[in-house]
Parts: C-alpha cells; sequence; structure tokens
C-alpha cells in the first residue's frame, strides 16, 4: 500500500534530536522507526512496551518530610565519615547517567 497518510507530532526539540541521533547511528529513518512504533501497536494491540513510573525518582526536598529529610542527610553524613564520598563533578556526572540526561 502507497504512502499517503500523514502524521504530525510536536516533541521536544531536545528530544527529537537525541532520538535522531540513536536512531542515525541505526540507520533508521525516523518515518521508518515511527511506522514500525505502529505496526507494533497494531500487532500487539496496545503500546509495545511497559508504561510504568520508574521506581527511582529523584529527591524532591519539597515532597520529604523533615524525618526523610534528616534520615537522607544522616546517611549521607555516615557515607563522607567513613570515605564513600566523590568528587562533585563525579557526582552529578553520576546523577546524569542515572537520570539518562
Amino acid at each position: 500500500m502507497a504512502k499517503s497518510a500523514n502524521v504530525f507530532a510536536r516533541v521536544e526539540p531536545d528530544l527529537k534530536e537525541q532520538a535522531e541521533l540513536v536512531l542515525d547511528q541505526l540507520g533508521v529513518p525516523m518515518s521508518n522507526a515511527i511506522t514500525m512504533f505502529l505496526k507494533q501497536v497494531v500487532l500487539r494491540q496496545g503500546i509495545p512496551f511497559d508504561v510504568t513510573i520508574p521506581a527511582y525518582k529523584p529527591l524532591d526536598l519539597s515532597a520529604m518530610t523533615a524525618d526523610e529529610l534528616n534520615q537522607a542527610l544522616e546517611v549521607g553524613y555516615r557515607q563522607a565519615m567513613s570515605g564513600q564520598d566523590m568528587p562533585v563533578d563525579d557526582a552529578f556526572d553520576e546523577i546524569e547517567r542515572e537520570l539518562g540526561l
């Protein structure tokens, strides 16, 4: 069947750019990736991957109770006192890796 239908979607520019980098490495044009996704939706009669909230969430101080904050600070203090610390640049690199940034 000829490809004659259009799909328009607004996405964040950074997300589009990151996806294009990955797809370019795979040699898959964006339009083919979207077609593959839509075919999988039809075949599986739903989204072809789990849609879940990740178990790991970055700490949000405004959502923490005083006890939770104190506990987190205590853990950090114990780690620092036992030599389990790292340079701040390494810590931020690790956080970015964990969050996929």
